[in-house]
């Protein structure tokens, strides 16, 4: 029921973007937002992926994954700067750097929080689309310096933790795995090992 509310809900965006009514669009993406973080926790709490339904991760989770990511971490933002007015006319591009420290907060926020989630949950569905979305903002000129160099960090930073992490898990489930058998109890199972004496019968 929430994937409905929520295609609804981006429906009604559309059109209130389109028609400029920018604290309506502000309000429903956030609204979609919220539908789509509850609909995620559902799935994650009730339905976790796992390695045995393949078909369910790639075809559920995938990609209400990323319609989550999408709202939330940019278009939410930008409609929000777009109604407060804090962002500038495309048509006087010498004007690009104004707000520039409020964007690169913003920025800078999202994508700490989809490098948590990358790190703790080792999200690859997360990882491509938080990367996605940087290398769609810095690829669009021009930008304020800080905005450009905070999405080309993230651009590298989240493959990179998602490795790092994984690499982590690797080797600590690895170390832990290896059960070394206290000094008595090794040699007892050695003797225990060993094939016992033939007894030879006296016939003196």
């Amino acid at each position: 029921m929430s994937i409905v509310i929520s295609n609804f809900l981006m429906a009604a965006w559309a059109v209130t973007w389109i028609f400029r009514m920018w604290l309506a669009s502000t309000i429903l993406l956030g609204l979609l937002s919220l539908v789509l973080l509850y609909c995620n926790v559902v799935l994650f709490v009730y339905h976790p992926p796992t390695s045995k339904r393949p078909l369910d991760h790639l075809l559920i989770h995938v990609p209400v994954r990323l319609f989550l990511i999408l709202p939330l971490t940019l278009l939410f933002p930008y409609s929000l700067f777009v109604t407060l007015g804090l962002a500038w006319d495309p048509a006087h591009e010498d004007h690009y750097a104004e707000h520039q420290w409020a964007g690169f907060g913003v920025v800078l926020g999202v994508n700490i929080l989809g490098l948590l989630v990358v790190i703790l949950r080792r999200d690859i569905t997360w990882c491509v689309g938080a990367t996605w979305i940087c290398v769609s903002q810095w690829a669009l000129r021009p930008k304020p310096a800080p905005v450009y160099i905070t999405t080309i960090m993230f651009t590298v930073l989240h493959p990179l933790a998602l490795v790092a992490s994984a690499l982590w898990v690797y080797f600590v489930s690895t170390k832990e795995g290896r059960i070394a058998l206290p000094p008595d109890e090794e040699q007892h199972g050695r003797e225990g090992e060993r094939e016992p004496e033939e007894v030879r019968p006296d016939w003196s």
